[in-house]
């Protein structure tokens, strides 16, 4: 799994949430506040979803099968995609059921220093997960912005695990805030206005990987940097002259398909047709190794044909992409 360090991070995030987990719901039997037990379903299912996706990569390896040619890559998308389920139900939906709750019936907290001490403990340990999970980014992260890496990143798990660590961090600053002016005004009104706040955080966590993770599921294209590698390694001046059209698709975050036609000279021989497109496929799995389903067809390229603009029907999903010749 971008692998390694996307696992480093899941494991990380794992274990810092059971952990917190526990101590979170300790808290609350001893002292009854509503921010500990939504952060205590919250980190329950952040642990859940890490196993999931940890399950996700798993069922990924699986072999291709005559059902599945392609293999099953994309069960890292599905599993992401369940994340961003059951962080919507059940974390951000608890959440604001149990801090609509406690608004219309406050009562005060018991036992101050259960909560105070279990939410400066969890903020440390989520701060560490955090960390990890900022670390393994980095080297896939490159030069682009975390917005941007977030967006774009074909492998899930590591958008998704910096996302829930970083609700998790804010979730629990909400919940400190909510505790302590709690307890500074006697007021339990506070503690249920923390637990609402932590819900709808969630909820909006949960709406951004669902989004990411749907375009991922629908299909998306390769980079444009990767793109660009594939159009250069693919043309070679002699045999092969230009790209009349070219589509990518990724099967799973390490596996892309390549289709393109591509013009060659009306004069090549078969065998000239067929050696060049077995070395573009050589040049194009050297530039990008990820490209592992290539499929190259041959065609006469016609200045006429190519004057009248792109053929929409050509290729689906979108303009063709003449290349230079």
């Amino acid at each position: 799994m971008s692998a390694s360090g996307g696992t480093k991070a899941i494991v990380a995030a794992l274990a810092a949430n059971l952990a917190i987990a526990v101590a979170k719901f300790v808290a609350f039997l001893f002292s009854g506040s509503s921010s500990m037990l939504a952060e205590s379903v919250h980190s329950l299912a952040d642990s859940g979803n890490q196993g999931l996706l940890l399950l996700g990569g798993k069922k990924a390896k699986r072999e291709a099968t005559p059902e599945h040619p392609f293999g099953y890559g994309r069960e890292r998308y599905i599993y992401a995609f369940l994340v961003s389920i059951v962080l919507f139900s059940v974390g951000g939906m608890f959440a604001i059921y149990e801090g609509y709750e406690k608004i219309k019936h406050p009562h005060e907290i018991d036992h101050w220093y259960w909560p105070v001490g279990v939410l400066v403990f969890a903020i440390i340990a989520e701060s560490f997960s955090f960390r990890t999970a900022i670390k393994e980014s980095n080297p896939q992260r490159g030069q682009k912005s975390w917005k941007e890496f977030v967006r774009h990143a074909k492998a899930p798990e590591l958008p998704v695990v910096l996302l829930e660590d970083l609700g998790a961090l804010v979730g629990l600053i909400l919940a400190l805030g909510g505790v302590g002016i709690a307890l500074a005004t006697g007021d339990g009104v506070w503690d249920g206005i923390g637990t609402l706040c932590i819900g709808i955080l969630l909820i909006v966590i949960a709406l951004v990987l669902a989004v990411e993770t749907k375009s991922l599921l629908l299909g998306e294209s390769a980079g444009i940097e990767e793109v660009r590698k594939i159009e250069t390694a693919i043309v070679d001046g002699h045999t092969v002259t230009g790209i009349i059209h070219m589509r990518t698709l990724h099967l799973g975050p390490e596996e892309l398909l390549v289709a393109a036609k591509i013009a060659v000279q009306h004069d090549d021989t078969a065998t000239e047709v067929a050696g060049a497109i077995n070395a573009a496929e050589s040049r194009i799995r050297e530039a990008v190794p990820i490209a592992r389903v290539i499929y190259l067809e041959p065609d006469i390229y016609n200045e006429a044909d190519a004057a009248k603009g792109p053929d929409a029907n050509a290729a689906p999903g979108g303009p063709t992409h003449p290349a230079a010749h």
